[in-house]
C-alpha cells in the first residue's frame, strides 16, 4: 500500500524545484524587515557569526528531520506522525503544524496585500514629496481602512490558491521555478543600487561590522529564535514538502542547499535596504515601519526611486508568495489526504477558511481595533500564538520523535537515500536533535511565554 501511494503520490520532478520551493517556502516577509535589523542591532557580524552557529547547531538538523519525517511517511503533516507512529499521540504533533500553518496565512496574507498596495502606491508615485510623518500616517489610515486592505488581502490569497490548486508538479514546482530566480535578480539589483549611493558604507558597517559590545544575552537568544523560525520550521511546511521528494534527492544536501539560500537572501536584503536607508541619515526600524514608512522616504530621496521603489514592493510581495504557496499547501494537504477531499475542492475550501479568518486580522487594525485578548487585537493574537507557542513546540516535538522515537536505523536508511551516509556525521546529527536542538528550542518557547527573561 505504502509503496504504490508513494508512486501515485504528486512528486517535485527536480532537484532545483525542490531547492526552489523549499528556499520559497523559507524566504518570507521577517527575512526583508526583520532579519536585517536585528543583524544591525545585536552587533553586526558579531551577531552573524553567532547566527550562523545556531543555524547549523539547530536549523539544519530540525530542517532535515522535518524534511526525514516528510520522505519517510509520505504523507500530509498530521498524517505522517499517524503513520510512523500508529495509535500514539505524536500524530498531535502534526496538528500542531497545520493549526499554526492556518494561524500564520490567516494574518500574512493581511501583510502581503498591504505590499501589493504599496506597489499600486509606488506605480502612481504616491510617496513622492511626502514627509516622513505623512508617510506613517498614509501607512496608518489605509490598514485601519475596512474595505480595501481586505480586498488586496483576498486578492493575495486568490493569487496563492491558483498556484497551490494546480498541484506539487504543475503549480508549486514550476511557479517556484520561477518566482525564487525572480526575487534573486530583485534583491541583486537593489543591492547594486544601495551600495552605488554616496554614504553606503555606514549602512554596510550597521550590518556586518562585529561589535561584540552590543551582543547581550538578550541578543544571543534573538539570533537563536531567528535561525529557527527564518527557516519556516515547526509549522509543517518542510514534512508537507519533504513528502513531496523524490528518493534519489539527497535530504542533507538539500538541506544545506535550502538553508544557504535563506541565509544568503537574508544578507542579500540587508544590503539592498540600509545602505540606501543610512546614505539619506534616516534612522533604521523594523517591521512593518521599516518597510512601509522609511523605505519610501528612501526612495523618494533617491535617483532612480521611483522605479526602485516599483522593484522593491514587486520584491517583498514575490517573497510573502512563495512563502504562503507553501503554508496554503500545509493544511490543503491535511484536507486532501485526512479528509479525501479533491486536491481543488481542498484548496478552495483551506483558502476561503483561511481568508474569513484573515478579514477578522485585517480589520482588528481598524474598525475592529478595540476588541482585544490579552491586550493583543485579534492579529496580534495569532501572531504571538503562533511564532511563541505552536512553531517552537512543534519543533520541540519533531526533534524529539526523530531523536528518540523514530531510532537511528530508521534515520539511516532514509537520509542514505541518494548517497552514502557517514557515520560519523549521522552520530552528530542523532546528537543535536536528541539533545541539542530540543534545550535550544525549549528556551526559545521559555522565553516566549515569557517564563524566562535575559538581561
Amino acid at each position: 500500500m505504502s509503496k504504490k501511494s508513494s508512486h501515485t503520490r504528486d512528486l517535485f520532478v527536480s532537484k532545483f524545484g525542490v531547492i526552489a520551493a523549499a528556499a520559497g517556502s523559507a524566504v518570507g516577509l521577517g527575512n526583508i524587515w526583520k532579519f536585517p535589523y536585528i543583524t544591525g542591532i545585536y552587533g553586526g557580524g558579531a551577531f552573524l557569526f553567532v547566527y550562523l552557529g545556531f543555524i547549523v547547531l539547530i536549523g539544519l538538523p530540525v530542517m532535515l528531520s522535518e524534511f526525514a519525517i516528510g520522505r519517510r511517511s509520505r504523507s500530509n503533516a498530521f498524517g505522517a506522525f499517524k503513520k510512523l507512529a500508529p495509535g500514539s499521540s505524536w500524530k498531535y504533533v502534526g496538528m500542531l503544524g497545520v493549526a499554526a500553518a492556518f494561524m500564520i496565512l490567516a494574518f500574512y496574507g493581511v501583510v502581503a496585500g498591504w505590499s501589493i498596495d504599496y506597489i499600486v502606491k509606488a506605480l502612481s508615485n504616491s510617496f513622492a514629496s511626502k514627509t516622513p510623518g505623512e508617510l506613517e500616517s498614509l501607512f496608518i489610515n489605509f490598514t485601519e481602512l475596512p474595505l480595501i486592505p481586505v480586498l488586496y488581502q483576498l486578492f493575495f490569497m486568490v493569487l496563492t490558491m491558483a498556484i497551490v490548486i494546480v498541484g506539487v508538479k504543475d503549480g508549486i514546482e514550476k511557479y517556484a521555478k520561477f518566482l525564487m530566480p525572480l526575487l534573486v535578480v530583485i534583491i541583486i539589483v537593489l543591492g547594486i543600487r544601495a551600495i552605488t549611493l554616496n554614504g553606503a558604507s555606514e549602512g554596510l558597517k550597521f550590518l556586518f561590522y562585529p561589535d561584540f559590545s552590543k551582543l547581550t544575552a538578550e541578543g544571543v537568544l534573538s539570533a537563536l529564535g531567528h535561525a529557527f523560525f527564518s527557516l519556516s520550521l515547526g509549522m509543517g511546511t518542510l514534512i508537507t514538502y519533504g513528502s513531496y521528494i523524490n528518493d534519489k534527492n539527497n535530504l542533507s544536501k538539500t538541506a544545506v542547499q535550502v538553508t544557504l539560500a535563506d541565509t544568503v537572501i537574508a544578507i542579500l536584503a540587508g544590503i539592498a535596504i540600509f545602505p540606501a536607508v543610512f546614505a539619506f541619515g534616516i534612522e533604521p526600524g523594523k517591521g512593518p515601519g521599516l518597510v512601509f514608512i522609511t523605505l519610501p522616504n528612501v526612495f523618494q530621496q533617491m535617483p532612480g526611486g521611483y522605479f526602485f521603489s516599483i522593484l522593491f514592493f514587486l520584491l517583498l510581495t514575490v517573497a510573502a508568495l512563495t512563502s504562503s504557496i507553501s503554508i496554503l499547501e500545509v493544511v490543503v494537504a491535511y484536507f486532501k489526504e485526512e479528509l479525501k477531499i479533491k486536491r481543488k475542492t481542498a484548496t478552495i475550501i483551506s483558502t476561503v477558511l483561511i481568508s474569513i479568518v484573515g478579514v477578522f486580522c485585517s480589520l482588528s487594525m481598524g474598525i475592529l481595533g478595540d476588541y482585544k485578548l490579552f491586550d493583543l487585537n485579534f492579529f496580534d493574537l495569532l501572531d504571538w500564538i503562533s511564532a511563541n507557542m505552536l512553531l517552537p513546540l512543534g519543533g520541540l516535538f519533531i526533534s524529539l520523535f526523530v531523536g528518540w522515537y523514530l531510532g537511528k536505523d530508521l534515520v539511516q536508511n532514509e537520509l542514505s537515500k541518494g548517497s552514502l551516509v557517514i557515520k560519523s556525521l549521522l552520530n552528530v546529527f542523532i546528537f543535536l536533535v536528541r539533545f541539542i536542538a530540543p534545550a535550544a528550542i525549549a528556551i526559545v518557547f521559555l522565553n516566549g511565554i515569557g517564563l524566562l527573561r535575559f538581561g
